[in-house]
């Protein structure tokens, strides 16, 4: 069983930056593909970004490629998502995700791999 509690959001104005951060519970992190989505109202949960239990083949959706960094630090069980250049658009709920399964590109794109999730934390960017 692994816990996810993500921080780091809150109101940003366009072209601002923010962090989020996900710390795991459990021991195994480091052998977890990690994930992070979003949801804005009225729309589907969707990709934004993954990483690989090594940290080594990151994996982006085309909407936030560029402006957003994942990245991990095992030692401390955390998953980090940097986003610059924020947009109205971004303005979401982020979720952080984490999977058992090895995933690289599009395969990470589906929420269904993902076998745990956290809370969320709300992002809103103004314009």
């Amino acid at each position: 069983q692994v816990q996810l509690v993500e921080s780091g959001g809150g109101l940003v104005q366009a072209g601002g930056s923010l962090r989020l951060s996900c710390v795991a519970s459990g021991r195994t992190f480091s052998s977890y593909t990690m994930g992070w989505f979003r949801q804005a109202p009225g729309k589907e949960r969707e990709f934004a970004a993954a990483i690989t239990g090594s940290g080594s083949r990151p994996t982006y959706a085309d909407s936030v490629k560029g402006r957003f960094t994942i990245s991990r630090d095992n030692a401390k069980n955390t998953v980090y998502l940097q986003m610059n250049s924020l947009k109205p658009e971004d303005t979401a709920v982020y979720y952080c995700a984490a999977s058992v399964s090895y995933c690289s590109g599009s395969g990470c794109y589906f929420p269904s791999i993902y076998g745990y999730w956290g809370q969320g934390t709300q992002i809103t960017v103004s314009s």
